[in-house]
């Protein structure tokens, strides 16, 4: 059995305990866990295959769906909007640099702009881009990446997705009080 399994199983377990150290015992917990659990099976299944399926995606979708119709964290509109900054921008940069990101990279961000919102599915996006970078830099240096050759997005999109979910409104505020 690959080590990879029991790493991520015991990430998993971290994740879902640092959940309500960071944001309390509320509904939106149950959120956050099924959150967590997608992010993991789309970084192994990315890892492994270089492919982030449908059917994941979609019953995922479905039961963040479900879980927002019960557990409200903003507006029914921007989540919507959400959904669709979070196909838009990617399938554009799909489109301009003519398959530069993958359909699965586009449709997971989709699923995720419905879940965190159309402000947090934008930091997600810049953040994914510069982890994604900085991944495939790393992995150049070590002769694991190479120019021209397509790697695994789906990691650099889970962890950013994390960073903005957890942390976004903070690093968001953070950003506009440096400007202003």
């Amino acid at each position: 059995m690959s080590p990879i399994y029991p790493l991520f199983e015991l990430l998993t377990a971290v994740l879902f305990v640092l959940a309500p150290f960071l944001m309390g015992w509320t509904y939106e917990l149950v959120i956050a866990w099924t959150l967590i659990s997608m992010l993991i099976i789309i970084v192994i299944t990315d890892i492994h295959y270089m492919l982030i399926p449908n059917k994941i995606l979609l019953f995922f979708f479905l039961l963040f769906i479900f879980e927002r119709f019960f557990i409200p964290y903003q507006t029914l509109p921007n989540h919507l909007i959400g959904l669709a900054v979070g196909f838009a921008i990617p399938a554009l940069v799909a489109l301009l640099s003519k398959g530069g990101m993958g359909g699965g990279d586009i449709k997971l961000f989709a699923v995720l702009g419905f879940v965190l919102g159309w402000k947090m599915v934008i930091l997600t996006f810049f953040l994914s881009s510069l982890i994604g970078m900085m991944a495939a830099l790393i992995g150049m240096l070590f002769g694991k990446v190479k120019r021209g050759v397509p790697f695994p997005f789906g990691p650099s999109i889970a962890v950013a997705a994390l960073i903005g979910y957890f942390a976004g409104e903070q690093i968001l505020n953070l950003y506009f009080s440096l400007l202003f």
